[in-house]
């Protein structure tokens, strides 16, 4: 009898041991915890390095577009909004005499819609049409184009034309000056 109980407690032991050893039943669902991070970029305007206007005559004018200015904007703000302003040096040839120089209050920029625009919030050009041109200067300057609103990424182009009054004391020459596009 005594046999009897040892093999008894032994065949159960044995059955535990198979039970406890059996693999755990994996559960139906399970989660992972995920993160990611968005990164600020930076607001940058990017302008053609050089235009030509073409040609006229003293006290004419002459009209000619620069090419195309984008604002990329890629900061990942919650307000989006920008202003794009422009500014002009004073246009110079030869000596730079007064009859050789053509004032920036004399050159009229008008920015025109935009040529492409991409994210939210409002795009609204500085000067929509060509009624609305404004003279540029070399202290304060020309609203060019804005963006409001809007999160996020976001970009505009457009290209903006320059009526150059010529002063019809100018003198023959090949003027040169500089048109300063900003962000911010």
């Amino acid at each position: 009898m005594r046999t009897a109980r040892i093999c008894l407690a032994g065949a159960v032991a044995a059955a535990m041991v198979g039970v406890l050893a059996a693999p755990a039943a994996a559960a139906p669902t399970d989660t992972t915890t995920t993160t990611f991070e968005v990164l600020a970029g930076t607001l940058d305007i990017d302008a053609p390095a050089t235009a030509d206007l073409g040609s006229g005559a003293p006290g004419g004018t002459i009209t000619g577009q620069l090419g195309a200015v984008t604002v990329t904007d890629s900061r990942a703000g919650s307000d989006a909004s920008w202003t794009a302003s422009v500014t002009a040096t004073v246009f110079q040839t030869g000596t730079s005499s007064p009859p050789e120089t053509v004032l920036p209050e004399e050159i009229n920029y008008w920015s025109g819609p935009a040529t492409s625009t991409a994210g939210t919030g409002s795009f609204t050009p500085g000067q929509l049409t060509a009624g609305d041109a404004a003279p540029l200067s070399s202290t304060t300057p020309l609203t060019a184009f804005t963006h409001g609103g809007g999160t996020g990424g976001n970009t505009a182009a457009w290209n903006p034309t320059l009526v150059v009054n010529v002063p019809l004391d100018s003198i023959a020459g090949v003027y040169t000056g500089t048109v300063t596009h900003s962000v911010a």
